[in-house]
């Protein structure tokens, strides 16, 4: 578990300018989420180890090589922006809702991030080659195979952030020896998991 701004910059090994960029990114979040209904007002006050930290942790799987992160359902930017701020690949954000889009695309602009805002579904994107594909509370294990089928290949790797019921779903897995699955217990949640696919 991860429990305060220095045990998360040691253990993530997060520097200083990327720390910066973070804090931007919450003080933005709390502004707009007055006007805009970006997460549950009762995470605002835990957004370090709720949102922050929960997503950050996915950087340590990760490797330096990778070019092309495609973060799905992407709300708030949870986990794509903190990944953005943390890895050298170029992310790309899809949400739907407007508002949000506009919300990604203000924090790129603000903290320069390498990073595209798709503002569409899933299932309407082109196929985007990427190296890794994220995903935190959008859907249940057999549905995001289903949202994700055009964006799949066997050179991508999913990590999706799941809470205790994930060992449930995938049960939809059962018998598909050409999926590989890994569940790594969650750095801020001993509850939750993350959950890696390689296709």
């Amino acid at each position: 578990m991860i429990h305060d701004l220095t045990d998360f910059a040691s253990r993530l090994n997060v520097s200083r300018e990327t720390l910066n960029k973070l804090q931007t990114y919450v003080d933005l979040v709390e502004n707009w989420q007055r006007k805009v209904n970006l997460i549950s007002n009762k995470t605002l006050v835990d957004i370090w180890p709720r949102h922050i930290w929960d997503s950050a942790q996915l950087a340590g799987f990760i490797d330096d090589d990778v070019d092309c992160i495609l973060d799905v359902g992407s709300g708030a930017g949870f986990p794509g922006l903190v990944l953005a701020m943390m890895c050298d690949a170029e992310v790309h954000l899809v949400e739907s809702d407007q508002k949000k889009s506009i919300f990604l695309q203000t924090v790129i602009r603000e903290c320069q991030l390498r990073a595209v805002v798709h503002n569409a579904r899933i299932e309407k994107l082109q196929t985007l080659n990427a190296d890794i594909i994220t995903a935190r509370a959008l859907a249940p294990v057999d549905r995001l195979l289903v949202l994700l089928e055009k964006q799949l290949d066997k050179g991508s790797r999913c990590l999706f952030l799941k809470g205790e019921n994930v060992k449930a779903e995938l049960a939809c897995l059962d018998g598909r020896e050409d999926i590989s699955v890994k569940l790594h217990p969650s750095l801020t949640n001993p509850d939750a998991f993350v959950l890696d696919l390689t296709p």
